[in-house]
């Protein structure tokens, strides 16, 4: 069976050397522009300090971690919060489409332009060998950014308010990722990525 011919609605990307699945509106009871609301109103936020290349920097952005276990990368160890009632309700409907089980979430809130997430692979130990991350994003578009570790190629996507983005088999072994700053202003995105802690 195709990977992605399981989830209702969930298209396949062609990406080499990893696995891509795309849905442009994930189905939920209520807007998106009041998901987005609530998520930045009800989300205990924090604007974290992570070590890249022996340095410390504050994160362009703020960030919380919600689920079963504690999640350490870049030097940061996130405790986790338990789920909200609004957070279970994305999730059931995140593992509906997707047909993957999730027992956490990183939330990252963009506030504006100058926000941003450095280039990057989610292949900590405790995702496994080979992860499922499910990106789901509400508010501004921004730029989605895969680059090749070997071969140096690059695929840009669009997430738009709304869309989900699964990430699954090698990916995380071959591609980084990340999301720029750019010169247009622009609106509030608040990202969640659902994943297994092993």
């Amino acid at each position: 069976m195709d990977l992605f011919s399981a989830g209702p609605g969930l298209m396949p990307i062609p990406l080499p050397d990893g696995e891509l699945g795309w849905l442009q509106q994930l189905p939920l009871p209520w807007p998106n522009g009041d998901v987005l609301a609530r998520l930045i109103l009800e989300t205990a936020w924090r604007e974290e300090t992570v070590v890249v290349y022996g340095k410390r920097h504050l994160q362009p952005r703020l960030s919380a971690w919600y689920g079963d276990a504690a999640y350490r990368y870049s030097g940061l160890s996130l405790a986790p919060a338990p789920f909200t009632p609004l957070l279970e309700a994305i999730r059931a409907s995140v593992q509906q489409v997707t047909r993957c089980e999730f027992n956490s979430v990183l939330l990252n809130y963009y506030r504006n332009e100058r926000d941003s997430m450095g280039m990057h692979a989610d292949d900590e130990p405790e995702l496994g060998p080979a992860p499922a991350i499910a990106s789901l994003s509400f508010g501004a578009e921004r730029t989605f950014i895969l680059r090749h570790k070997q071969t140096k190629e690059t695929l840009r996507l669009r997430l738009t308010d709304g869309s989900l983005l699964l990430m699954r088999g090698s990916t995380q072994q071959n591609w980084l990722h990340g999301i720029n700053k750019t010169a247009k202003p622009i609106g509030p995105r608040v990202n969640l990525t659902f994943r297994k802690i092993i």
